[in-house]
């Protein structure tokens, strides 16, 4: 599922081409047609995000909800537009540009009020300039969930997904089986100055890359990584590889429905057993 830095950048993508514009919205597969009937040929006049949900404004309580999940794509290009396959749920074009999204987990018209909604339900997002951490410290401080589940959990912390948390966890030397309380108010400030820190260059670069100048193989003499994701990290998808920074061998087991990774080298605490 993508992470948080990637609706982001896919909010400043409309922005940069519809954002102002009088757009035609279709549905060629025609699950959305109602919705796109509603809004063809309106102004997009605004494009954000929050965590891993993308709004599109269309004027006065008029928002398009998407939200990605373990499927969706959202894709751009010059017009003119090829033919959509059957498999576009909704498509935009302008006299410069289309975008199609295909395979949402949510694509919706919704108001204002149900828009205010899900912000409500949604912890505070590193990237959203807005929000601060303390919100989510209220939360973590009181809680004896493992602070890898906190991380994850977006009613805590909105946009961080599985790439992000294990590898701030690293970076800051945390064991991620300790419990959100067990934290101190430092050790979190400095957790989510960093995640504003990395994500924003996720938004910047379009990939997630966590390693610092002193640890990226140039630097350090090795190999780069290898992956379909790209970007250097620490820890993400590196099981049984040997640490960058200690040398141990890289762990992973199963945590809040996906993998955790982490080093027990340098997150020394109880490692999950």
């Amino acid at each position: 599922m993508p992470e948080g830095h990637t609706i982001h950048r896919l909010a400043l993508d409309h922005r940069s081409r519809f954002e102002g514009e009088r757009v035609r919205v279709s549905s060629p597969q025609g699950k959305f047609a109602d919705g796109a009937a509603l809004i063809d040929g309106h102004v997009m006049t605004r494009a954000e995000a929050h965590g891993k949900h993308l709004f599109l404004g269309f004027g006065q309580d008029r928002w398009v909800h998407v939200h990605l999940g373990l499927f969706g794509k959202l894709g751009f290009g010059a017009t003119p537009a090829p033919p959509p396959t059957d498999t576009v749920r909704l498509r935009l074009v302008n006299a410069t540009a289309y975008a199609d999204l295909r395979g949402p987990t949510a694509c919706a018209l919704i108001t204002d009020a149900e828009k205010h909604a899900i912000h409500d339900r949604l912890g505070p997002d590193p990237l959203r300039p807005e929000d601060d951490g303390s919100r989510a410290w209220q939360r973590i401080s009181r809680s004896r969930t493992t602070i890898a589940a906190l991380l994850l959990d977006q009613k805590v912390i909105a946009g961080v997904g599985n790439v992000y948390r294990a590898e701030v966890l690293f970076r800051h030397r945390i064991d991620p089986y300790r419990a959100g309380r067990d934290l101190t108010r430092a050790e979190w400030d400095a957790l989510w100055a960093d995640l504003v820190f990395l994500m924003a260059e996720g938004v910047r670069h379009n990939r997630i890359d966590t390693v610092r100048p002193e640890h990226l193989p140039e630097a350090m003499g090795r190999p780069p990584r290898v992956d379909d994701h790209g970007g250097e990290v620490y820890v993400y998808r590196r099981a049984h590889q040997g640490c960058h920074i200690c040398g141990s061998e890289i762990r992973t087991a199963g945590l809040a429905a996906r993998n955790l990774f982490w080093c027990p080298g340098c997150q020394p605490g109880t490692g999950g057993g």
